[in-house]
């Protein structure tokens, strides 16, 4: 029997985890619920889930922006994909999220449909493009099979929307990617994201590879490249 995706929702108010945990079973996915930092930790430690529904503000001193950053930190929990869950819905607060190590945002009140569909495309995104091949840019090498980074031959540390970024960039050095484009390759689904997440997670990216940042160039008005002629 196939094994459903596992779902650990962190919400410390019993009624939307309730909510969410229902309508998880009936589309397929097995959720586990988390009421605090402590408990979700106890969870993760027992066993990994294939997505992680982070709210933003949980009790006991701990915050969905701290637990992403300890998660992301963590070598056994930094690829499962995280969708925090917040009342918080202006732009600065999104990109905090992003930055902590969300992979998306979704903002409350928010519906089931709207929920089901954002976690289908992180779950799609957890699968990296022509998997299992080794491909290289210049002194920047990228390796899907073993989810490895390295620029003249130094190991490299990205997040998994990074990682899968720089994935379809190498697979199309010097090509034009609109974010529009981006989006749909990367994401999968480009109904409920914004194209700004496209330029929070460009800047991630490029602070990852560091030296090698400069290869990601923006193409003014049509959007971004990687460029092998741009670390000369």
């Amino acid at each position: 029997m196939k094994k459903l995706p596992q779902v650990l929702i962190v919400e410390d108010e019993p009624a939307i985890a309730e909510l969410i945990a229902v309508n998880l079973r009936h589309n397929g996915f097995t959720p586990v619920w988390a009421e605090d930092g402590v408990s979700a930790q106890r969870e993760l430690d027992a066993a990994l889930p294939d997505v992680i529904l982070l709210d933003w503000m949980l009790p006991g001193g701990s915050s969905g922006l701290n637990l992403a950053r300890k998660w992301r930190a963590d070598q056994r929990s930094k690829h499962v994909p995280i969708l925090m869950l917040t009342a918080r819905g202006d732009e600065p607060d999104k990109i905090a999220g992003l930055d902590a190590g969300a992979d998306d945002y979704i903002t409350k009140p928010f519906s089931t449909q709207e929920l089901l569909a954002r976690i289908r495309a992180v779950l799609r995104r957890r699968t990296p493009e022509q998997a299992g091949e080794r491909v290289q840019v210049g002194d920047l090498v990228l390796d899907s099979e073993t989810h490895r980074v390295t620029f003249q031959d130094q190991p490299l540390k990205l997040g998994p929307t990074e990682f899968k970024l720089l994935n379809h960039f190498m697979h199309n050095p010097e090509r034009v990617h609109s974010r529009g484009q981006l989006l749909d390759k990367v994401w999968g689904d480009h109904v409920y994201i914004e194209e700004r997440t496209v330029d929070v997670h460009i800047k991630r990216l490029r602070e990852a590879l560091g030296e090698a940042g400069s290869l990601v160039e923006t193409v003014r008005g049509a959007g971004y490249r990687l460029s092998a002629g741009s670390t000369a």
